[in-house]
């Protein structure tokens, strides 16, 4: 037994040292980045950031530190693209907003998003305060107080603390349906990769999946495209505008 214990506890130990290792690393990395940006060597910059990705995983802060690196280095598509991955990862940070509306600024194409319905913009900016993971959270919370509130509608004695439950409850119960739906529509967007940055400086989009296809309107980098379908090499894409086509595939970087 003790033998056991003692293997156990000198795996607990490398795991440990393993992890204090690869955190000091990834700091270490970050501050070697953030080094070569303050001396405006975008360039190492964005190697190093890029190496992050590879070796540490996604992180909001790593693509919004690349995106500001490419943007710097005048790459107008990659900055879109990292920064529009670093929103992904967390649409609440009015930081990465701002910045990719700057770097948006800079590409050629302007799309005009078609006129929403005031209610649903309303119910995307609320939707975008926060991550999947944050609403997740925020959502179990909100059922907790919903059983306590349903435990007081039932068991108290006296009828004002009743009323209190059952209005409370109500709010809750609303608060519950809203947080997940928020949580759902996040996660979707992290899974299903639906949009894309145009990377090639001009791509010709067609009426249909292949080269003979008739012109329909041409598109610059760094413009973004909602994927509709894909089709072997081809991809069917939708602007905010409404407007709908074909492109080849190797000509965007999905965000």
């Amino acid at each position: 037994m003790k033998r056991i214990i003692t293997i156990r506890t000198c795996l607990f130990i490398v795991c440990m040292q393993c992890l204090v290792w690869s955190v000091y690393a990834q700091d270490e990395a970050i501050k070697e980045a953030e080094d070569a940006y303050a001396k405006e060597n975008y360039g190492q910059a964005i190697e190093l950031y890029e190496e992050l990705l590879k070796t540490h995983g996604e992180s909001a802060e790593i693509y919004y530190n690349l995106g500001n690196a490419y943007y710097r280095a005048n790459k107008t598509a990659p900055s879109i693209l990292n920064y529009e991955r670093a929103l992904l990862l967390d649409p609440g940070d009015a930081d990465i907003r701002f910045n990719l509306q700057m770097a948006k600024q800079k590409a050629v194409d302007h799309i005009e998003p078609v006129g929403d319905f005031f209610l649903a913009k309303w119910f995307d900016a609320v939707q975008n305060m926060g991550a999947a993971d944050s609403w997740a959270y925020l959502g179990i919370v909100c059922f907790l107080l919903f059983i306590g509130c349903l435990l007081l509608y039932f068991f108290s004695r006296w009828v004002r603390m009743k009323k209190i439950g059952f209005y409370l409850g109500s709010v809750f119960l609303v608060m519950v349906v809203l947080v997940n739906i928020f949580a759902r529509n996040q996660k979707e967007e992290l899974v299903n990769h639906a949009s894309a940055i145009v990377f090639s400086p001009t791509v010709t989009v067609k009426s249909s999946p292949d080269a003979s296809g008739t012109d329909l309107f041409i598109l610059h980098e760094g413009t973004k495209v909602y994927i509709k379908s894909t089709l072997g090499a081809w991809k069917e894409i939708t602007l905010e505008d409404g407007h709908v086509g074909w492109m080849p595939a190797k000509d965007m970087e999905i965000i």
